[in-house]
């Protein structure tokens, strides 16, 4: 007979592995539907498909897309409601600032990182260009107008328009007239004036493009809940109502979530045989991709846990493994703001941040904190410059870092805006901004690796805003208690730095002795009205 105890054992260590398993599952399946999307893409580049198989290799990832971008906007808008109206207007402006800060300042290091790394490992070589030709690329952008859109879209002239229509600066021609004569306007009934024809000018006009304008929303959502808040218990049932829908997408987000192994393998093989010339890209632009790539896993594997480790202080890979489905579905998607149901998703159940932080910090940085963004723009600024053998002093490597860091800042969360970008800082060092299209065959994968670089950076910036605020979220209950004097009927916010209550209807409402004392309202009196508030009205028989 064998030994009772290591049977025991035996049986105690499967139980574990079978509940790792059941538990971890669906982030099994999905890293498997990432290597077999691979799998599938250069396996089925040797037969030449045509483009409408590989539209219908690509479909499942496009339906997969679209239910993810289908649940932002109800997402962003009930949980930054519920997530503002849960704190009062002096903890939602502290947590603001503490976000931008660090946005901000991730954003410079991420820029500086990149310009250090293509001094170091000097990607761009004359010959590239020779070999892939001249770029075609001839738009002008200008930084201003990238900030007075970014001004425009954060306070958007139509709420409703706003939910599918940003606001952007084109540059059109306009011909201009000149009066040739001296004649007042009243004489130009009267009297012939010659006419003559200027040159045609290119003139600003604001125009709308298609897209959801997430900034105008997210500032119309953290204004409206914290004045909800303020409304004390006459604002409950819309709290109510928006913490309600709030789960109830989350809910809806598990569901799709499990179609994440088949839309992940179809998004990426879709890509892999659509780019034309993949061998030859590959092989010019390949020191490029690898430094942009190792910029990428330099910053997250040691500057960003450094970070965590140091403020947070907690193990910053226990953190990251926990993120590693939400960095799956950043990576296929190529877009941070599309990945956002399956971010929020992991923040609550994986590494359980507050959902007042993550709902208030994730929304902002999917939008404005591009932190790969700035380390891939000024790695291929660098390498633009080199390319074309143009010398570049310090000056213009702070200018590059700077410029890098200001134009992710002012970019929108859709997919290769950075090649855009790159625009920007190619005429603040006078490079030729047509050699960005000699990118554009290599950005369908840059783009993804430095879409998980924005997606954590968005995240750890809510664990370390978290931390930072931590003292004020203790004495800052979920939901402001209520307690109503009955005599006078007057309504009194009760805010317990205790915790104590109960939150089922969203608020914390007093169910200790302790919790009303100071009160006018009698015990007696004040424990009954929170009875009727909790319990649902019962009907006589």
């Amino acid at each position: 007979m064998g030994d009772p105890t290591a049977a025991a054992a035996s049986c105690s260590k499967l139980r574990q592995i079978k509940r790792w398993l059941r538990k971890n599952l669906l982030l099994l399946v999905t890293v498997s539907g990432v290597f077999f999307g691979v799998v599938l893409g250069v396996g089925l580049r040797p037969l030449h498909l045509s483009p409408d198989a590989i539209l219908l290799v690509s479909y499942p990832g496009e339906l997969f897309m679209r239910l993810l971008k289908l649940m932002i906007l109800p997402l962003v808008i009930a949980s930054l409601i519920a997530g503002a109206a849960s704190l009062n207007a002096k903890m939602n402006g502290r947590l603001a600032i503490r976000t931008m800060v660090y946005f901000l300042l991730t954003s410079l290091f991420n820029a500086a990182l990149g310009v250090a790394l293509a001094l170091v490992m000097h990607p761009g070589d004359p010959e590239t260009k020779r070999i892939l030709g001249a770029g075609t690329e001839h738009r002008e952008v200008n930084i201003l107008d990238g900030f007075l859109d970014l001004g425009r879209n954060i306070f958007p002239d139509n709420l409703f328009q706003a939910a599918f229509q940003q606001a952007h600066t084109v540059y059109v021609p306009r011909q201009v007239y000149v009066r040739n004569g001296t004649e007042n306007d009243t004489a130009i009934a009267s009297v012939d004036i010659d006419i003559l024809k200027a040159n045609i000018r290119m003139v600003r006009d604001i125009q709308y493009r298609e897209g959801t304008n997430t900034l105008g929303i997210i500032f119309f959502c953290l204004v409206f809940g914290t004045v909800l808040g303020t409304l004390g218990r006459k604002a409950r049932v819309v709290v109510e109502f928006f913490s309600a829908v709030d789960e109830v997408i989350m809910k809806m987000v598990t569901g799709v979530m499990w179609l994440t192994p088949i839309g992940v393998s179809s998004v990426i093989a879709g890509k892999i045989l659509s780019v034309e010339n993949l061998g030859l890209v590959t092989v010019q632009l390949g020191w490029f991709i690898f430094t942009v790539v190792l910029g990428v896993l330099l910053y997250q594997l040691v500057f960003m846990q450094l970070i965590y480790l140091a403020i947070v202080r907690r193990n910053p890979f226990k953190f990251y493994c926990g993120l590693i489905q939400a960095t799956l579905t950043a990576f296929a998607t190529a877009s941070t703001a599309a990945a956002l149901p399956v971010t929020f998703r992991c923040m609550d159940q994986k590494v359980k941040v507050d959902s007042r932080v993550s709902r208030f910090v994730l929304p902002i940085g999917a939008t404005v904190n591009m932190d790969g963004t700035a380390l891939f723009v000024s790695i291929a600024s660098v390498f633009i410059a080199q390319i074309n053998e143009i010398p570049l002093g310090m000056g213009e490597y702070v200018t590059i870092a700077l410029t890098s860091t200001a134009a992710s800042i002012a970019s929108a969360s859709v997919p290769s805006a950075a090649l855009v970008l790159m625009l920007i800082v190619l005429t603040a060092i006078d490079a030729p901004v047509q050699d960005v299209s000699l990118l554009f065959a290599v950005d369908w994968f840059v783009d993804r690796v430095r879409t998980t670089n924005n997606m954590l950076g968005d995240c750890y910036a809510a664990a370390v805003v978290e931390h930072l605020s931590s003292a004020e979220l203790k004495s800052s209950p979920s939901h402001g208690a209520i307690v109503r004097n009955i005599g006078d009927k007057e309504t009194q916010e009760h805010a317990s730095a205790t915790g104590n209550g109960h939150a089922g209807n969203g608020h914390i409402l007093p169910l200790t002795r302790s919790d009303l004392k100071g009160s006018e309202t009698s015990e007696t009196a004040a424990m009954l009205e929170v009875v009727r508030i909790q319990e649902p009205a019962v009907h006589k028989k």
